[in-house]
């Protein structure tokens, strides 16, 4: 009898779908064995890609606080099967799961597909992507869901090389390398490689245990955590909290303060976080332990 799984995703770019799809070939070639079907969210109003002038950062507020758009449903047959297991592809907008995520899991539909049902989250970003993994473990636990997996593949070039070629992609749509620039996003060697995870994945779930998946895909480099950038998002986060805020409960000087939050954000990402870095590195041997501590959670799929 076979399987079924359902690969849940949104990608503006392709590049999360091109993840998706080769972690789930695995199950593809064992079509005896499993039946493999599709949702891609769709928002009834979609963002534009490549992104004009602002409207980026003036997605920023809602996005942030998780404030959701109208989805298209999805199909009956997602609607109507019981799924076996789950892939669960998202991108990251401002440390947290983007809009059209958000918009599916605070929907009507998402407890009925979701519940009592083995998820593995995946995530291609370009770096940040920690603290909008813990948002997620809260709502799939609100939603019943079984977390047994996570993986999260990145830009592995240095922070600031990763802002100018992510800038550029948004804005211009064009990845590849260009002038001094490499090629933005996840590499395509990692993206054609992940195809490793589905068989780590597709292993546990014929044997019907998950329990090590985890440990199985860390060990095979399915999760990096970098403490600096744990670090920055916890600062980003708590000033987000104030920016989103202020821009949502001041309607009428909203674009005013969208021009004003950009430069604070470029701001921050070119002065404020070599600041945070030098920092980082002094405290390094006082902080080495709870480091350790901390990159060991974050590469788990519990929830404090």
């Amino acid at each position: 009898m076979q399987k079924k799984m359902l690969v849940i995703y949104y990608s503006q770019t392709g590049q999360l779908e091109d993840i998706v799809k080769n972690i789930a070939q695995p199950f593809e070639d064992k079509k005896d064995d499993y039946q493999v079907t599709y949702y891609n969210i769709q928002l009834k109003k979609d963002f534009p890609f490549p992104w004009p002038g602002d409207v980026f950062f003036n997605t920023f507020p809602e996005s942030y606080l998780q404030i959701p758009s109208e989805i298209f449903p999805p199909s009956d047959e997602v609607l109507n099967t019981n799924f076996d297991l789950i892939l669960f592809g998202y991108q990251v907008w401002y440390l947290t799961p983007s809009i059209p995520v958000i918009s599916f899991l605070k929907s009507g539909f998402a407890e009925n597909i979701l519940k009592d049902t083995p998820i593995v989250t995946i995530s291609g970003t370009r770096n940040m992507w920690m603290l909008s993994q813990e948002k997620l473990k809260v709502y799939l636990k609100t939603l019943n869901a079984k977390l047994v997996g996570n993986i999260a593949l990145v830009d592995r070039h240095d922070n600031y090389t990763s802002v100018l070629t992510i800038l550029r992609w948004l804005t211009t749509g064009k990845k590849e390398k260009s002038g001094i620039l490499p090629s933005a996003g996840v590499s395509d060697e990692e993206i054609a490689g992940s195809v490793k995870y589905g068989k780590i994945i597709e292993a546990h779930f014929r044997g019907n245990d998950f329990k090590n998946l985890q440990p199985d895909l860390v060990k095979n480099g399915a999760v990096e955590i970098r403490p600096f950038l744990v670090r920055m998002e916890k600062v980003g986060n708590k000033i987000f909290t104030i920016w989103s805020k202020l821009i949502i409960n001041k309607k009428e000087k909203r674009p005013l303060l969208i021009k004003f939050f950009k430069v604070y954000l470029m701001t921050a990402i070119w002065v404020v976080s070599p600041i945070v870095l030098v920092f980082h590195l002094l405290l390094t041997p006082i902080l080495w332990f709870k480091r350790k501590k901390q990159r060991e959670y974050l590469q788990g799929i519990n929830l404090k």
